[in-house]
């Protein structure tokens, strides 16, 4: 809790992830593999333009229309067919969802192509208002600068185990931590940094995140540049291929 704390009073309440439904957050999930938020931005304003933003109309559309609207993400021969995977199972089971058990759904949703514990643990916090903590690459980041270390899951412990079960909580502080390795680690801030000193901060072992980022930037299918937001994520190459390594986050 003392990084949180040290994390919101420096930059206050994040409210993400700004979707208008939770398959729009499901859709985000997988269009921010591998690319800024800002790309997955403009990928969605083609899609509600274009009318495919809604599970039925996404699962049952041609595969080289999807690829046209989200061009501008990269790999969108991949996503498009990932996006109506996940459209399948939203079309399929959407009335369901809020009743199904955390850890069968975590499961079902594992069990979708390009879906890896990043991207099904970003659509229960999100979406599904499950409190499971998203591990991504500036929480790994991040974990370096304060000696945390550990796979997906002991990182995700250990966050866990140390939070109250809340949503609203666990949702803000994944925000608070994308937002702060941006403007921190990223530009290279280290003389400037918040928690790395902080003896409240419960420390173990430090390890070194795999960060890497291929991206292609475009404009909307006819539309104006939506506003950009401050958040981003990334994955490494060996994950963005494997089914348990999926999104990393908006944020």
């Amino acid at each position: 809790m003392e990084l949180y704390k040290k994390l919101f009073s420096k930059l206050g309440d994040q409210h993400w992830w700004p979707a208008e439904t939770p398959f729009e957050v499901a859709v985000g999930a997988i269009l921010t593999q591998q690319t800024r938020w800002e790309n997955v931005e403009r990928a969605i304003t083609n899609l509600k333009r274009a009318g495919l933003l809604e599970a039925e109309a996404l699962a049952t559309v041609e595969i080289e229309a999807i690829e046209e609207q989200i061009r501008c993400t990269g790999f969108y021969h991949q996503k498009a067919e990932r996006l109506r995977e996940i459209a399948r199972y939203f079309s399929k089971n959407g009335n369901k969802i809020p009743n199904k058990p955390t850890e069968r759904l975590r499961r079902e949703l594992l069990d979708i192509k390009g879906v890896g514990d990043e991207t099904a643990d970003s659509i229960l916090l999100y979406a599904a208002e499950r409190p499971k903590f998203v591990i991504d690459a500036y929480t790994r980041r991040i974990g370096e600068c304060i000696g945390i270390k550990g796979n997906y899951r002991e990182l995700q412990r250990h966050f866990e185990e140390r939070l109250p079960q809340n949503v609203e909580l666990y949702k803000n502080f994944h925000a608070l931590i994308v937002r702060y390795a941006k403007e921190y680690c990223n530009k290279k801030r280290c003389d400037e940094c918040l928690i790395k000193e902080d003896p409240r901060i419960q420390k173990i072992e430090p390890s070194r995140p795999e960060l890497n980022e291929r991206e292609e930037l475009c404009e909307p299918l006819g539309t104006d540049q939506p506003p950009e937001t401050i958040f981003k994520t990334t994955i490494s190459p060996s994950e963005e291929t494997e089914s348990s390594n999926g999104l990393g986050t908006p944020p």
